[in-house]
């Protein structure tokens, strides 16, 4: 009798778990599927990021996404950047899916501005968010400057706090240093909220006053590790790795995820066009385009500089159009200044109208790619995120010029030493082992009278050397490069250096 029991009550229970095995995999199988993408967001935020994280967001969006998770690893960047991500996730990207950011190793300054603009914040552990008080290149903003930039820091976080429901107190200590905070526990809901000191509730009967619990101390930003943001309601989860993540929501939201999420990385164009963009990399580019068109000028004829200088020019415009910092009135402005110099230096005697003209289209279009503006507007700075801007593209400009004032140097010191140069230039030979013939110019016809060119010889520049041209010397007629200043066509020459096939002149008094 006790055995027929025993099998009856193992019959139950295997048929109750039977039961319960099924009613769970039902559950399982009746939650509705999600697709969720990834969009790493590291390093400096910057325009060039702000474009990336658009394209894939896009891309995401297309192939059908319902979450957007932007992994978040930066130490920040150009508040103005920060703010352009900031409004495109709050009007754009959370109309069309989840939009939640996983902090994979810290969210510091514009990264935390990005991270809160999300409906949704995930840390993994151990990682930190916080610290977005604004400062400038020389490193501290005071008084007006510091309120003017922290008001608009302020009034971005406000905007993320209401349109995603973090504590604004909180976000708002992120970026003032004034701000001091109060948690105080709401007698009737049991619910404890956040207050700044200026704006503390005085009702003792709806609130504990008296019990306030100090969070964020004046003078300090505030900066938050995984469990503190968790604790305080900014962050909804504290995780091991990105998985975890994944499955929070899929257990908080009751969706099941189709296989592992996609990663979007940024493409290689766009990760190029960030680092041309970088005062290092732009300050190269500006010296090899000095440096180049120096060369051709001091060297005409060899094609390959002046080459050089043309490719660093438009990878200069165009990483800059690519970042939206040069638009088309600034690139035509640049290239009418370069088209008024070429008419000044090979049509127009002289340098009169044309050139000044040319010079200042240049410095205007270059000035108008260091900011960034619409066609319509002046390139003024009118923050103190554009000053940034500004010296940040000042500082690789700056970078540039100095290299090339110092290889412009060294190559005119040692061109005949270098053998790349030996190989397109002759070496003179000297007086005691050259042959008449050896001692010819290379534009002087074999046979001439007037073959052998010596220092000091003087003759008539038969064009305008701006600096190059063409002089004659007796029946000769010889490349030649004006030194130091441009001559008009006509003007008496001297012959002050020949060196290999280059052979300088300057001008003298008398005239013919």
């Amino acid at each position: 009798m006790k055995c027929f029991a025993g099998k009856i009550l193992i019959t139950v229970l295997l048929l109750f778990g039977g039961v319960a095995l099924s009613a769970e995999y039902v559950q399982q199988q009746s939650k509705p599927e999600a697709r969720a993408f990834v969009i790493p967001c590291k390093g400096t935020i910057d325009d060039g990021l702000f474009q990336s994280i658009k394209r894939r967001t896009e891309k995401a969006v297309e192939d059908g996404a319902d979450y957007l998770i932007y992994e978040i690893s930066t130490y920040g960047g150009t508040l103005k950047a920060a703010d352009n991500i900031s409004k495109y996730l709050i009007h754009n990207a959370a109309e069309k899916a989840h939009t939640i950011a996983y902090v994979k190793t810290e969210a510091i300054s514009a990264g935390a501005f990005i991270s809160v603009s999300c409906q949704d914040i995930i840390m993994r552990e151990n990682t930190t968010i916080g610290d977005c008080a604004p400062i400038t290149m020389g490193g501290k903003l005071e008084g007006v400057e510091r309120e003017k930039a922290e008001s608009f820091t302020r009034a971005g976080f406000d905007r993320a706090a209401q349109a995603n429901g973090y504590p604004q107190e909180l976000l708002r200590a992120m970026v003032s240093m004034d701000i001091t905070v109060y948690k105080v526990k709401n007698l009737e809901t049991g619910n404890h909220e956040f207050f700044e000191s200026t704006h503390l509730p005085d009702d003792v009967n709806l609130y504990a006053i008296k019990n306030k619990e100090l969070i964020v101390p004046d003078n300090r930003i505030l900066t938050l590790t995984a469990a503190d943001a968790e604790k305080y309601n900014i962050s909804s989860a504290t995780v091991e790795d990105i998985e975890g993540a994944l499955q929070f929501i899929s257990q908080r939201d009751n969706v099941q995820f189709t296989g592992l999420p996609k990663v979007l990385e940024p493409s290689w164009s766009e990760q190029m066009v960030r680092w041309i963009n970088s005062p290092a990399v732009m300050g190269v580019l500006v010296m090899l385009a000095f440096l180049g068109v120096y060369i051709e000028l001091s060297s005409p004829g060899l094609g390959l500089p002046g080459l050089l200088a043309l490719v660093c020019v438009v990878i200069i415009i165009g990483s800059k159009y690519l970042v939206d910092l040069a638009n088309w009135i600034e690139i035509a402005v640049f290239f009418l200044g370069i088209f008024l110099l070429l008419v000044e230096f090979f049509v127009i005697p002289g340098f009169g109208v044309a050139g000044f003209s040319g010079i200042l289209c240049i410095i205007a279009g270059i000035f108008g790619m260091m900011l960034k503006n619409r066609p319509d507007e002046l390139p003024i700075p009118a923050n103190p995120f554009d000053w940034w801007i500004l010296q940040n593209s000042l500082l690789g400009f700056g970078i540039g010029l100095f290299g090339f004032i110092i290889l412009a140097w060294l190559f005119l010191k040692n061109i005949t030493k270098i053998s790349f140069f030996n190989g397109l230039s002759l070496a003179p030979p000297s007086a005691d082992t050259a042959s008449p013939q050896q001692q010819q110019s290379m534009s002087i016809p074999p046979g001439s009278e007037s073959g052998n060119l010596t220092v000091g010889m003087q003759g008539k520049a038969v064009v305008h050397l701006h600096p190059t041209g063409k002089a004659q010397f007796g029946d000769a007629f010889v490349d030649v490069v004006a030194q130091g200043e441009f001559i008009d066509k006509g003007a008496t020459v001297e012959i002050a250096e020949i060196r290999g096939n280059r052979v300088v002149v300057k001008p003298v008094n008398k005239k013919e």
